[in-house]
């Protein structure tokens, strides 16, 4: 004899079915969960399709984006950067809100520079169409030897942005104190390899060298373990999510350790402590962790 279910049951077994396949969690492969957004000719797969290789030239840059949109969770990639002289050059892994509408975004942005010094890695964030959070941090290793992981956790209490697991910045949800945060749009993921001479290196003082083109970056082990929208409420009501649990709501011991690590030796700038842009310290900059 078949079993029945109450109706009361069977919605909650669906509810739970439904949520589980909104939420991505598994590595997530190109072919499948992205596509080319720009200049097709400059992106093509190479060390048999593992990996995806990013060209910038006189004519063109290019990018891709996810198929799907998230809200909350986790995205990582591993990204080698463009080697040698790459000064004027951006490669850029971030998330972002349809743009035609009041933008939300979290970014990477690494600003290329002259043979032989650091990368530095910009990071910013926008909530409700207010960005301008610009921080700098300088890289401890040489991004373009080989394959680093960039990751960012977003959940409900805070953004985090990782380099090889170690925290660099921390964006915390200040909405008490009437600061916007990013959590009621969905964002895709994005990727790009351009041109931005006027700022990138040494606020623009330092030009590309075309003689030096095409510039190449790669991507490879993409990860996505988020909740993927369009799909049922439930997915963006639940507070189940493991990245919602109380360990992910700030930082452990050793993170922090590492974080401050970063915040003495390796940051560069700050808006929180730029007097001319910002004379009134921004409410936020008062829980930087």
């Amino acid at each position: 004899m078949a079993k029945q279910f109450s109706l009361p049951l069977l919605l909650h077994l669906l509810l739970i079915f439904f949520s589980f396949n909104a939420t991505q969690s598994r590595p997530a492969s190109f072919e499948h969960d992205f596509y080319i957004t720009w200049s097709s000719n400059h992106v093509k797969p190479v060390q048999n399709g593992t990996c995806i290789q990013l060209l910038l030239d006189q004519s063109s840059g290019s990018g891709f984006a996810s198929k799907r949109r998230y809200l909350f969770g986790r995205v990582s990639m591993k990204i080698k950067l463009v080697q040698g002289d790459s000064a004027g050059t951006v490669t850029a892994f971030y998330m972002a809100s349809d743009v035609a509408r009041v933008r939300d975004e979290v970014d990477f942005e690494f600003l290329g520079n002259r043979t032989g010094q650091p990368y530095t890695v910009q990071t910013n964030v926008y909530a409700r169409g207010k960005g301008d959070r610009e921080q700098r941090v300088k890289l401890w290793f040489d991004p373009s030897a080989d394959f680093h992981t960039y990751s960012i956790l977003w959940n409900r209490y805070h953004i985090l942005f990782l380099v090889d697991e170690v925290p660099i910045r921390v964006y915390k949800n200040n909405e008490a104190r009437g600061v916007p945060y990013p959590k009621a749009q969905t964002m895709g993921i994005y990727s790009t390899l351009w041109e931005a001479d006027d700022w990138a290196t040494r606020g623009g003082l330092e030009k590309i060298d075309w003689t030096k083109a095409p510039f190449l970056a790669y991507y490879k082990d993409f990860d996505i373990d988020a909740c993927a929208v369009p799909g049922p409420s439930g997915c963006t009501a639940t507070t189940n999510n493991w990245w919602d649990g109380p360990s992910y709501r700030q930082l452990d011991p050793v993170q922090a350790r590492r974080y401050h690590w970063v915040r003495m030796y390796h940051m560069i700038y700050d808006y929180c402590t730029d007097k001319a842009r910002y004379p009134v310290t921004p409410a936020e900059c008062f829980s930087w962790i």
